[in-house]
């Protein structure tokens, strides 16, 4: 007979893989509002303006492709203008295929 499977400590890792994904994908937000210069904005200013995304693509769908392609024309640009990932907040937030930012906080893929 094979020994059983420890459930409970398979669950703590995934609970803390979990925890680490979130801080990064915090992590990765604030990067973006700063390579894009929203952190020029104050807090409320950039509350209503997502805000308002948010309704706006409730009411008009197409909407979000427009801004999703005007998005991938950033991160584009962005990884033609510093190819080798040197330089400023700009260059650090990279475009992982999906629509957001990637960025592995300085920590190996794993």
């Amino acid at each position: 007979m094979r020994k059983p499977r420890d459930i409970d400590a398979e669950l703590k890792a995934l609970h803390d893989k979990q925890k680490q994904l979130r801080a990064r994908r915090v992590v990765q937000f604030g990067e973006l509002v700063t390579a894009t210069g929203a952190d020029a904005l104050d807090p409320e200013t950039l509350a209503g303006a997502l805000l308002d995304a948010v309704e706006r693509t409730k009411a008009d769908p197409s909407a979000k492709e427009a801004w999703r392609r005007k998005g991938d024309g950033f991160f584009r640009r962005e990884r033609r203008a510093k190819p080798n990932g040197t330089g400023d907040a700009h260059a650090r937030v990279a475009h992982n295929g999906g629509g957001a930012p990637a960025h592995d906080g300085g920590h190996p893929p794993g």
